[in-house]
């Protein structure tokens, strides 16, 4: 009887699965070693990221399917939220770079959000901004409910008045 030379190839719903096990390991071992640098899941099948999750670096889910963030959620740099399908962000999160959900479903942000670089929600159904809301960069509302709604000037007293704060520029 003859050998068998070439397997059969995994279907791609195993493939998929393989691949999804691959980067909840990555996740894990990112944790395990102290979540120091980037955490890159560009384009990844994440779905979920594990509670109190601290990233020291960039936190990149751009072009994921991922539909919520952890609570208690922390990224020492810039957190890249950009084509997800997300629609709300979680309290107490903290972003020490900038924040770009541009291209989401996102209407509202929680109260209290600090950005220490800058906040894109471009091309986003943002409808109203929170209170104490803190960029220390530029905050991008081009193509926006509220940009076809108010001025810039308008934008910035809101932002004001609510007890935040703009540090840059912001464009409409």
């Amino acid at each position: 009887m003859r050998k068998q030379i070439l397997k059969p190839r995994k279907t791609g719903e195993q493939r998929r699965r393989n691949y999804k096990v691959s980067i909840e390991k990555r996740i894990k071992r990112y944790i395990k070693d102290g979540g120091k640098g980037n955490l890159n899941l560009r384009r990844s099948p994440v779905e979920k990221l594990p509670d109190n999750l601290k990233v020291g670096g960039d936190l990149d889910l751009i072009n994921t399917p991922i539909k919520e963030l952890p609570d208690n959620l922390q990224v020492g740099d810039s957190l890249y939220l950009y084509n997800t399908p997300i629609k709300e962000l979680p309290d107490n999160l903290q972003v020490s770079g900038g924040l770009n959900l541009m291209n989401t479903p996102i209407k509202e942000l929680p109260d209290n959000l600090k950005v220490g670089g800058n906040l894109d929600l471009m091309n986003t159904l943002i409808e109203k901004l929170p209170s104490n809301l803190q960029v220390d960069g530029n905050l991008f509302l081009q193509r926006t409910p509220l940009s076809k709604k108010y001025s810039k000037g308008e934008i910035k007293y809101i932002i004001e008045k609510k007890g935040g704060y703009v540090k840059k520029i912001i464009l409409l």
